[in-house]
């Protein structure tokens, strides 16, 4: 699956472990854990394939972010993300990642 970042935070974050700005510090384990499942995203082939890690509770997202699905970081994190279809197959195989959001805000 190929991995393409919506916001320069968001590569920063998967690239450095760090934010330039304020707004978007998190926690080490907040950030180690986006690291691992953004690298697990661009090991598999396509979005289908996230259904087998139960624990990332992949889903397509309901009410005014419809276009989104999303995987858990934690019980509060979850990285939202496009997805688009490769040809004619029925599989997803690039994400957008469009944000790094507390579930609860």
């Amino acid at each position: 699956m190929q991995i393409i970042f919506g916001k320069e935070y968001l590569r920063n974050l998967y690239q450095t472990g760090n934010s330039e700005d304020k707004k978007h510090r998190f926690q080490p384990q907040i950030v180690s854990k986006y690291i691992k499942v953004v690298d697990l995203m661009q090991s598999l082939p396509d979005v289908l394939a996230l259904r087998k890690y139960n624990s990332l509770h992949y889903e397509k997202m309901l009410g005014d972010k419809t276009e989104l699905s999303s995987v858990r970081i934690n019980d509060q994190y979850r990285i939202e993300f496009k997805e688009w279809i490769n040809g004619t197959e029925t599989v997803a195989t690039i994400c957008n990642i469009v944000e790094l959001s507390n579930h609860y805000k």
